[in-house]
């Protein structure tokens, strides 16, 4: 398989850990600089969203993906700010974790991974990945890590949260994302990489018809 990239190469994965570790970092501290009070803590993750939304901005990035994630922390931060909990700034992690999980389980089963169809976004090849067997079995088989990772956050998030460990769920958060996410991201790449067949031409090139050795040869 002559493929350059790696799936964190090609995912970014490590800038989504950071649009989600700093907010809650920012969140933790505030509540803790200020004698647990859940309105600065908030003002602290909401400033902190703003900052990485408007760096990402000055980046280029789409302007849609941005607002969401600012919006996610903004969300948060309300949740949290009605019930009087500070626990529940991060009640909307656990929801999406365990959402997620769901999805990403039921894409395996319907046969449309989502690890292929992110992939396939990036890359500009829509759907076309689903027409190779080979390219669709492995999506499929890296893709239950992802639900996995989604799964370990669910098994420690939901006891901390339970137990109104704020500091801990903060810790947490920063140690179940991106070391977690990149753990994922090369687990995934390395099962890819196992079961696609030799010579297959990689993720750039899936083998759409009867003529593998043309396709292997398109660069």
């Amino acid at each position: 398989m002559t493929q350059p990239e790696s799936l964190s190469q090609l995912l970014n994965g490590r800038r989504a850990a950071v649009d989600a570790t700093v907010p809650a970092v920012g969140f933790v501290v505030g509540w803790l600089a200020t004698g647990q009070s859940i309105w600065a803590g908030a003002a602290v993750a909401v400033v902190c969203a703003i900052a990485i939304s408007i760096w990402r901005l000055r980046r280029g990035e789409k302007p849609r993906a941005v607002l969401i994630g600012l919006l996610a922390v903004c969300v948060a931060a309300l949740i949290a700010l009605r019930t009087g909990r500070a626990e529940d700034f991060f009640l909307i992690q656990l929801l999406s974790n365990a959402a997620s999980a769901l999805a990403w389980a039921v894409s395996i089963v319907i046969r449309w991974p989502l690890l292929g169809l992110i992939v396939g976004a990036v890359l500009g090849q829509k759907t076309r990945w689903r027409r190779d067997p080979a390219l669709l079995r492995s999506y499929s088989l890296a893709s239950w890590f992802w639900v996995l990772q989604y799964l370990i956050r669910l098994a420690v998030f939901l006891p901390l949260y339970a137990a109104g460990q704020v500091v801990a769920l903060g810790v947490a958060r920063i140690a179940l994302t991106w070391p977690l996410v990149a753990a994922c991201l090369a687990v995934s790449w390395w099962v890819i990489r196992r079961t696609l067949p030799a010579g297959h031409p990689g993720l750039r090139h899936p083998q759409t018809d009867a003529r593998p050795t043309e396709v292997s040869q398109e660069k």
